[in-house]
C-alpha cells in the first residue's frame, strides 16, 4: 500500500465521522420536540457505514480502503408517549408523542465520534511526517 492511500483512508474516515456527528447532534436537538402524531414526531437518526473492502481487494496492486456512509437510518425503538390532555400540542385522547431520542447514548455516540474522527487528523498528520521526513531524506 502507498503511503499516499493513508490519506484516502484517514479522509474517508473523517467524512464518515462528520456525519456520524451531524446526525447526533441532529438528534440531541430534536430530543425535546413535541408532536401530536405518531407520524410527525421525529426518530433518532444513526448513519450506517460499510467498509469499502470489495474496492480494494478488486485493486489488489494499489489497494486502498476506506469508509463508506451507506444511508442513514431510522431508529425503530418505540416513542414516547405521555398523557398531557393540558398541553396545547396533545391529540384528541390527551397524548403527546415525543422523540426515541436517549440523550445520554447520544452523548456518547458524540464522544466517540469526535475522538475517532481525532484519530484520523492523527493519522493523516502522521503520515504527511512520515513523508515529508522521507521528502528530507533526498536532499542531504
Amino acid at each position: 500500500m502507498s503511503l499516499f492511500n493513508v490519506f484516502d483512508i484517514s479522509g474517508s474516515g473523517m467524512s464518515a465521522q462528520s456525519v456520524r456527528l451531524n446526525t447526533t447532534a441532529s438528534n440531541i436537538a430534536n430530543a425535546d420536540s413535541v408532536s401530536s402524531s405518531i407520524d410527525q414526531t421525529y426518530r433518532a437518526r444513526h448513519p450506517v457505514f460499510a467498509a469499502e473492502m470489495q474496492k480494494a481487494a478488486a485493486r489488489q496492486n494499489d489497494a486502498a480502503a476506506g469508509v463508506q456512509v451507506l444511508g442513514i437510518v431510522e431508529s425503530d425503538k418505540p416513542l414516547n408517549v405521555e398523557y398531557a390532555p393540558d398541553h396545547p400540542m396533545a391529540d384528541s385522547n390527551g397524548y403527546i408523542y415525543k422523540p426515541n431520542v436517549n440523550v445520554i447514548e447520544e452523548m456518547t455516540n458524540m464522544i466517540s465520534a469526535s475522538r475517532s474522527y481525532q484519530t484520523n487528523v492523527q493519522l493523516a498528520e502522521s503520515a504527511k511526517n512520515m513523508v515529508n521526513r522521507t521528502l528530507q531524506m533526498g536532499q542531504r
